[in-house]
């Protein structure tokens, strides 16, 4: 080994990249782990389940529409400065939430810690991308694409534990000890340099302009599913994001999604939504038309992450050695088959025969989520905060969107489970074809 190895190696921070994989975890967590104790939070806050839901749709709109100013204003931040910040944010508005006395305090101390969220999002791949040698990037990029994910998977699973045996503000307590665990690494092994700069007037205006319309979005997208004329709403987001269009952070957004980051962003919401809605039908199948408890439920669905979390090292590895795009079209052509495989199941489900077919997709998933994180990120090496905001967007978007478009194909005529997992697998298949067409290179 050479000197130059030696040195090179010395440069590598892995404990960052398990860092960013530890607060991806986090933060995804969050964004289903509360959901499960929305009736307990209304019980004890007294008041309505509808109410209590914003504890959930708070941090969800807060955390959406932030992306990509957040995105912008890390490009000119420094790593360290950003961790230690939103991670400090983030841990003191949980420990907040859990002391909550009223539901106007909940909501407040739940838009705080999605703002920090945010941060978090965006900043997590990019502290991973950054924290190692450009040819160990896919198994650094796999830590946080791989725990991300999980998190989102297990966090009904764990609140459900959590709440059952300590209460619902243990949900936001068993939170702080990651972040703790963050701060210190973070704080003793990040490269120093460079602040936060100060976010301008024209940043606001930024941020309420991208927020106002992504909002619209959501809101649009998930109260539509118990009233279709919720749809119209989405029309109040055109105004808002022609205005933002025009302005100088918009036209630096389109700047870098028109490089080619358009086409990996498109497949990471085809692919979410695909994702999204083949959890939410099986679950739906399972319990409702099989007469599966919940328990077996969960413990069906668990081949997905189970499966995802083993491949996802593995997806790193071969991406550095191999090429990020070919692994990355590789594992999005194994989840499509994994879909496809559960539209040939028929109506007639067995546990052991959709767990299977899960953990196919779930194997596929684990080897795309790294390998795509890098294909973004080299659209623009220049600005891998704005490039890591579009992808977090796009999955943020293809998370809402598929539960929508699964719950669609269940009520309309005609509409049943098979039809709603053929939807998905044809948005899988979707996120192929535009993986395919991005121009080859590593």
């Amino acid at each position: 080994m050479t000197e130059g190895t030696v040195a090179a190696q010395r440069q590598d921070r892995w404990g960052l990249v398990a860092v960013a994989g530890i607060l991806s975890f986090v933060a995804m967590l969050d964004m289903g782990i509360v959901t499960v104790a929305l009736a307990d939070i209304g019980t004890e806050l007294q008041v309505s389940a509808q109410a209590a839901q914003w504890a959930v749709l708070g941090y969800q709109l807060i955390v959406v529409a932030l992306l990509l100013p957040v995105g912008v204003w890390l490009d000119g931040a420094g790593p360290r400065s950003a961790v230690l910040a939103a991670v400090t944010v983030f841990a003191g508005a949980s420990g907040l939430a859990a002391l909550s006395p009223s539901l106007t305090w909940l909501i407040a101390a739940r838009v705080v810690q999605g703002a920090a969220a945010a941060v978090l999002f965006v900043l997590m791949p990019v502290l991973a991308a950054k924290s190692v040698r450009p040819e160990l990037r896919g198994r650094a990029m796999s830590v946080p694409a791989t725990l991300g994910p999980l998190g989102a998977v297990l966090g009904p699973a764990v609140g459900g534990v959590l709440l059952d045996n300590y209460g619902w503000q243990s949900i936001f307590l068993v939170k702080i000890p990651f972040c703790l665990v963050g701060l210190i690494v973070a704080w003793r092994i990040a490269p120093r340099g460079g602040g936060l700069p100060t976010p301008t007037r024209a940043a606001f205006i930024d941020a309420g302009l991208i927020g106002s319309a992504v909002a619209a979005i959501l809101l649009a997208l998930t109260f539509a599913v118990d009233s279709p004329g919720w749809l119209l709403l989405a029309l109040a987001a055109v105004p808002a994001a022609v205005a933002w269009l025009r302005r100088d952070s918009g036209r630096r957004v389109v700047g870098t999604i028109g490089s080619g980051l358009w086409r990996v962003d498109s497949a990471v919401l085809s692919l979410a939504a695909a994702f999204a809605a083949m959890h939410y039908l099986v679950a739906l199948h399972l319990q409702r038309d099989n007469g599966v408890t919940a328990t077996t439920t969960g413990l069906t669905v668990i081949a997905f992450p189970v499966a995802m979390a083993l491949a996802g090292p593995i997806g790193g590895r071969l991406a550095d050695r191999f090429g990020h795009r070919p692994v990355a079209i590789t594992g999005a052509a194994t989840t499509t088959v994994g879909l496809l495989l559960l539209v040939l199941a028929g109506s007639e489900w067995t546990p052991l025969d959709i767990a299977w077919r899960m953990a196919v997709a779930g194997l596929g998933m684990g080897l795309y989520g790294g390998p795509s994180q890098v294909m973004a990120m080299a659209t623009a090496p220049d600005r891998m905060g704005t490039a890591s905001s579009a992808v977090q967007v796009a999955r943020s978007l293809g998370f809402t969107i598929g539960p929508a478009l699964a719950t669609a194909a269940w009520a309309m005529p005609g509409g049943s489970t098979t039809v709603g997992l053929a939807i998905a697998a044809g948005a899988g298949a979707l996120g192929v074809l535009l993986l395919t067409s991005t121009r080859p290179g590593r």
